[in-house]
């Protein structure tokens, strides 16, 4: 028997998180005697992968919040279930893990109901590894979870949620019928790629594909239809019957109105992409291709280093993202590569009043022709044991972060809320948080704004007369900052030290730096060397 059964990649049982959202289909006998086929989809729960999450909810009609009945609520819970209730979903709250020592499910259903106002009176306790609570949460699925909304009758609409490349198969699309019924043989048409293709296997998702005749609204399965081109079948597309289109419901062509699929996701980081070997281009293009179809959320373009030629730029949703992005790309299609130092992306207002999008140095306009430059600011949610609040909010002040506010869940957890850049997030932000806090802390954030990285004057006036004036100053890193006791010598040394690492940048040599070594540097830990 195998374990971790929906966690399909190999990346994923090493790491022991889910990164890919993965469809299933359960027949179950329900207590009152009848027939149900329900169908899941296993969602990630790490802040890098909420793009996975949204796509599944839009797919379903209810949620399961599993909590972990030991360790309670986490960052990441909160912000999916808030996606959940977005779309208006039935939430069935799960305490899994009872088995545990340590497990306290009245503490945790506590939790829940005073932070996120779900009532826990009749949550099932479950543990995933002995079994105990399944049947009970199939149950609650029957009884509270609304089926599918009865189909119109109109043509076939089916959306897709996700697809993966296979080589001999081609692109296998999963999607979900909404409208309509669809088999093998038909011929469809995807709206928006403006293509069409004849099905030759359709089936249902058990995890395994199992071939089927038919698929009906309501149900979730995939297909395949020799389709080569990656970019045919898109996530958020719709498929419909060729007939059905050129008949329209009018008579005329283009009749069968697309559903409204899913919303773009928006990079949050950027890092050059580069194979070591410059004949591997035309096969990294290629892989990137493929994998944008099992990964939505990733987007890129053609980049040109003098340093390390042909390249891309590649938008990802955070350091973790872009890891499994890079050992994907390495382990998936043989490549060997270089991933230059993350960045995020600037706003730039120019002395025309227009406002540039800089995502890489490359692109930043001349100083002669900036009015400001803005940097990306997030809210994060940091839920811990209250006795690491000191030290968390050290790491938020050493990252130029702005305390919000502290809210206690429970006399020994509590919710910390900062605004700080982006920029100070997206390196060893998430490594420094577990070590301070032993692994207790958890971690949520979003974009809220962009803020000014120059000073600004600030003045109070009444009419003319100006009454009050000051200046706010821009917030930068101060390499001086761990020196408290006033040693000149110290300071002297650490500015000595940052023009020697400004003089190294500019003399590059031909050295054979090993791809680890760029990782590393982004998770130095920031406290070595205080005490010096």
């Amino acid at each position: 028997m195998q374990s971790q059964l929906l966690d399909n990649m190999d990346i994923e049982r090493e790491r022991g998180i889910t990164i890919k959202l993965q469809a299933a289909r359960v027949q179950y006998k329900a207590k009152d005697g009848k027939d149900y086929i329900i169908n899941f989809i296993d969602t990630p729960g790490h802040v890098d992968f909420t793009y996975e999450v949204s796509r599944s909810l839009a797919a379903c009609e209810g949620a399961l919040l599993v909590v972990d009945a030991s360790q309670g609520i986490e960052a990441q819970t909160l912000a999916n279930v808030y996606l959940a209730l977005e779309n208006d979903l039935e939430i069935l709250p799960v305490l899994n893990k009872i088995d545990l020592p340590a497990a306290d499910p009245m503490r945790v259903k506590e939790e829940i109901e005073n932070t996120i106002g779900l009532d826990c009176e009749d949550a099932v306790e479950a543990s995933a590894k002995t079994g105990v609570g399944i049947q009970e949460i199939l149950e609650s699925i029957v009884m509270n979870v609304p089926p599918p909304p009865q189909a119109t009758g109109g043509p076939l609409r089916a959306l897709i949620f996700d697809s993966l490349y296979d080589p001999y198969k081609g692109v296998i699309v999963f999607f979900r019928v909404i409208d309509g019924a669809v088999k093998r043989g038909d011929k469809v048409r995807f709206i928006n790629s403006k293509v069409e293709h004849e099905i030759i296997e359709c089936g249902v998702l058990t995890p395994n594909q199992v071939p089927v005749e038919m698929l009906r609204a309501g149900e979730v399965g995939y297909m395949y239809g020799s389709i080569k081109d990656v970019m045919d079948a898109r996530v958020g597309d719709t498929i419909t019957l060729a007939s059905e289109w050129k008949a329209g419901v009018n008579g005329g062509e283009g009749g069968v109105e697309g559903l409204e699929g899913y919303k773009e996701s928006t990079p949050m980081m950027y890092a050059g992409l580069f194979p070591t070997d410059a004949d591997d281009y035309e096969t990294l293009r290629d892989s990137l291709g493929k994998l944008r179809l099992n990964d939505a959320a990733l987007s890129y373009e053609p980049e040109n280093s003098g340093a390390l030629g042909f390249g891309f730029r590649i938008g990802f949703l955070g350091l973790l993202h872009m890891e499994i992005i890079q050992e994907r790309l390495e382990r998936e299609y043989n490549l060997d590569l270089i991933v230059t130092a993350p960045s995020v992306v600037y706003e730039v207002e120019t002395n025309k009043g227009e406002t540039v999008r800089v995502d890489s140095p490359a692109k930043m306009p001349g100083a002669m022709e900036r009015e400001r430059t803005m940097e990306p600011y997030v809210r994060m949610e940091v839920i811990c044991p209250s006795e690491y609040n000191g030290k968390i909010m050290e790491l938020g002040q050493e990252r130029r972060g702005n305390l919000i506010d502290i809210k206690y869940l429970t006399p020994t957890r509590s919710t910390i809320i900062y605004e700080l850049p982006l920029a100070e997030v997206i390196t060893d932000f998430f490594d420094q948080l577990k070590s301070r806090s032993k692994g207790y802390a958890s971690m949520e954030y979003k974009l809220i704004e962009y803020r000014e990285l120059f000073k600004v004057s600030l003045q109070a006036a009444i009419g003319a007369k100006v009454i009050a004036s000051t200046q706010i100053s821009p917030m930068r890193k101060d390499v001086t900052a761990k020196c408290y006791g006033g040693d000149i010598s110290r300071k002297k040394k650490l500015l000595k030290k940052q023009a020697a690492g400004k003089k190294r940048m500019k003399m590059m040599g031909n050295v054979n730096v090993p791809q680890e070594a760029f990782t590393a540097v982004l998770k130095i830990d920031k406290a070595e060397g205080s005490g010096d």
